[in-house]
């Protein structure tokens, strides 16, 4: 295992954009909660803050599901995407607003299971900072190729980059990311040698990546899948402990070489700390009904990201467990970010 350095730009307060949905009728939805000032929750928009730029594979979640929970609670869901460090500025945003329900964030494995392992100091405690409300789904990761690169399975590109250390360039959504972790994993796996350019979030790096700059990635199937479809990229194997049911043809790792090998992403919405518990029930709720619509389920399913769920209480559990997975892989592979 060799010890992985790189440097982390100083955080900047970038606001990328936001979308808000269009508020809808909460037919169907949970009854409004009474506030102690008199007022009933949501009485105005929330914010859903993602730590990652539009247009990656988080952003595409928070929007598909923040949809239909505006849907439901009858309240505008404004997508507030702040990219940086690796998703560390907009976990410290969320963390430090008021918990009162209307600041939510869409958390992963980077800001709470990664980041928390690869950094001395973090202006967030994971744990101890957020409330978790619902896992929404998990995903592996895939890694693809450009087509200038001349390999058509794992093997052959195990061998090319065996033949080739320091010669090839891969992207990921940033430091500490779990596109970087996955790298880092294959690397050290393998016994290649590559050379990692970070992005702030999965946009530029895809860009890049379509238009040569860079040779490879591994990179969350929701935002990658259309390209490879589309012939742009070339898939070469996923992550995940099993097959994809939208690429079957597609191996996985471990069956293709390299047995053990496993790194999925995921997605889920928590709260600052302190926030009412009545307040976590119901948006627990209502995210449980907007993944049970087949839409919502048929459109993860159709990218690779299997809908999870569950209660609050077993998205805490799933955070700590990850947090303790990724910690003892990060120690043994004497990984590190300086």
């Amino acid at each position: 295992m060799k010890k992985i350095s790189c440097s982390i730009a100083a955080l900047t307060a970038v606001f990328a954009g936001a979308a808000a949905f269009a508020q809808g009728p909460s037919t169907g939805s949970e009854p409004a909660l009474s506030l102690s000032k008199g007022q009933a929750y949501p009485s105005k928009p929330i914010r859903l803050i993602v730590p990652f730029a539009a247009g990656g594979g988080n952003d595409n979640v928070a929007r598909l599901v923040g949809k239909r929970l505006s849907d439901g609670l009858g309240q505008q869901v404004v997508v507030d995407n702040r990219p940086g460090a690796g998703g560390v500025l907009g976990a410290e945003l969320a963390a430090k607003a008021a918990p009162d329900g209307y600041t939510l964030f869409l958390g992963g494995v980077g800001s709470h299971a990664v980041n928390p392992n690869l950094h001395e100091r973090l202006p967030y405690d994971p744990i101890r900072d957020f409330s978790p409300v619902a896992l929404l789904a998990s995903a592996p990761l895939i890694l693809v190729v450009h087509p200038s690169v001349p390999v058509n399975s794992f093997a052959e590109f195990v061998a090319y980059a065996r033949a080739r250390p320091g010669q090839l360039n891969y992207a990921s959504n940033g430091n500490g990311s779990s596109s970087q972790l996955a790298a880092v994993m294959f690397d050290s796996m393998a016994g290649v040698d590559m050379v990692h350019v970070p992005y702030k979030g999965l946009a530029p790096a895809l860009a890049d990546l379509l238009s040569g700059q860079v040779q490879l990635m591994f990179s969350s199937v929701v935002a990658i899948l259309p390209h490879i479809k589309a012939g742009k990229l070339r898939g070469l194997a996923v992550t995940g402990r099993r097959r994809l049911a939208s690429m079957p043809d597609l191996p996985t790792i471990a069956e293709s070489g390299l047995p053990g090998y496993e790194a999925s992403s995921w997605y889920g919405i928590l709260a600052p700390a302190g926030t009412p518990r009545d307040i976590v029930q119901r948006l627990n709720a209502e995210i449980a009904k907007a993944l049970d619509q087949p839409e919502v389920r048929g459109s993860l399913l159709a990218e690779g990201a299997e809908p999870v769920g569950g209660t609050p209480e077993q998205f805490a559990t799933h955070i700590r467990s990850e947090k303790d997975r990724l910690g003892k892989l990060i120690r043994e592979a004497k990984i590190r970010l300086e």
